[in-house]
């Protein structure tokens, strides 16, 4: 569904994202890691049309779309939430989800809306501020919601999880566990946590300083002697 052809990313002379190659199926549920500055969320940028590559490629769906516009690889089918919730201000948690919708399909369907309220446990909190009236929990709830909405075939989550209480984090995990069944989207979600990201996803790639060191099931990516490193510092004994 999605090709990573050496894709770098470049600001200045600083190299974010360098030279991925990576594929994701519509039945993947892929767990991006990587130390804080791995060019995880500007790889997600690239992806999502936020930035440009330097250089590379990438084709979603057979797609070369390396110049297609943000909205425009919405439509295709790439929805994303943001680390930091970003619900639109003045407007009900509803609401929200009808302009995402918008954005993303170019239609309103109430029905749907409806679906993801009740999926994403917001159905009680519909017609309240989005902006001031909503908890942590809730914010993150509103950003997998607004994202659904744009009836994606690949959802990218940034850290979701972050910044959550155990409680409200449990019942967040099971959400996202049902996620990719009811939908039937594909998934890759940045998250610190390994224990999570292992109960979370069959597959887990690994970052560092920009480059891809690792790609594979958590068992054996958590044990290979580059990641290690990446994150300690000293290698495997």
């Amino acid at each position: 569904m999605l090709e990573l052809d050496h894709v770098s990313v470049r600001f200045g002379g600083l190299t974010a994202v360098d030279s991925v190659t990576l594929s994701i199926a519509s039945n993947d549920v892929l767990g991006l890691v990587g130390s804080n500055g791995a060019g995880k969320t500007t790889l997600f940028n690239a992806i999502s049309g936020l930035v440009r590559p330097t250089s590379g490629a990438i084709r979603f769906e057979g797609r070369d779309v390396m110049a297609t516009p943000m909205y425009q690889r919405a439509r295709l089918g790439i929805g994303r939430t943001f680390q930091i919730p970003q619900p639109m201000h003045e407007l009900t948690v509803r609401e929200n989800l009808v302009v995402a919708q918008r954005f993303g399909t170019g239609k309103v369907d109430h029905r749907k809306i409806d679906e993801i309220l009740d999926f994403t446990s917001l159905t009680a909190k519909a017609g309240r501020d989005a902006a001031s009236e909503l908890a942590l929990t809730e914010l993150k709830a509103l950003e997998v919601a607004k994202a659904l909405a744009t009836d994606p075939k690949l959802l990218l989550l940034d850290e979701v999880l972050a910044g959550l209480e155990t409680t409200g984090k449990r019942r967040f995990m099971g959400m996202l566990k049902d996620l990719h069944a009811k939908f039937g989207v594909g998934i890759v979600m940045i998250e610190h946590d390994i224990e999570t990201i292992s109960n979370l996803c069959p597959r887990v790639a690994v970052l560092n300083f920009g480059q891809l060191i690792a790609d594979g099931a958590p068992d054996a990516v958590f044990r290979d002697p580059a990641v290690i490193k990446s994150y300690t510092g000293a290698a495997d004994a």
